[in-house]
């Protein structure tokens, strides 16, 4: 009996149009795996490189490779600048706080500490930037009237500083 023939219930089967078959739908899978890994995939542009500063937390900028959009290292940002704020390194905090923004744009929560700890730092016109954007993000905050009396006492020592 031949290779290609297979004896079932005493008839002679012919396995070579299996055998073709088989061959076609592998050739087909290994076209789709080709095709799919020859699309190409949209790149984020370049970013600048930051300037290293000892005084800051280099270890929050990002690596070429690492995606913009990433809520969860957004979440960690938050996490790790608010240890920051807690040992007063302000510094580090509004890395941190910053990097959560980029991390997560439209994300209301790191405007919010952002603004704190520009607020710590007597930067005021950041601080009521940062905490204008996180009502705009957040219209229905809970502290909305706290924040909002931050905002009026930090734009009335901006315009007493303009004097």
């Amino acid at each position: 009996m031949r290779r290609d023939h297979h004896q079932r219930n005493g008839a002679v089967v012919s396995i070579q149009p299996f055998l073709v078959a088989r061959r076609l739908l592998l050739a087909a899978a290994l076209l789709a795996v080709v095709a799919f890994s020859a699309q190409s995939f949209p790149q984020d542009p370049p970013k600048p490189k930051p300037k290293p500063n000892s005084a800051t937390d280099n270890a929050t900028q990002n690596a070429p490779d690492q995606p913009t959009w990433d809520p969860l290292r957004a979440e960690k940002d938050i996490e790790v600048g608010q240890y920051y704020l807690r040992k007063g390194d302000l510094d580090a905090a509004i890395d941190r706080f910053q990097d959560a923004t980029l991390a997560k744009p439209g994300y209301a929560i790191p405007f919010r500490y952002l603004g704190e700890a520009q607020e710590k730092k007597k930067l005021k016109r950041d601080a009521l930037k940062s905490y204008t954007r996180y009502l705009e993000l957040y219209p229905h905050a809970e502290d909305r009237d706290k924040i909002e009396k931050k905002i009026e006492k930090l734009r009335a020592e901006v315009e007493k500083s303009k004097k």
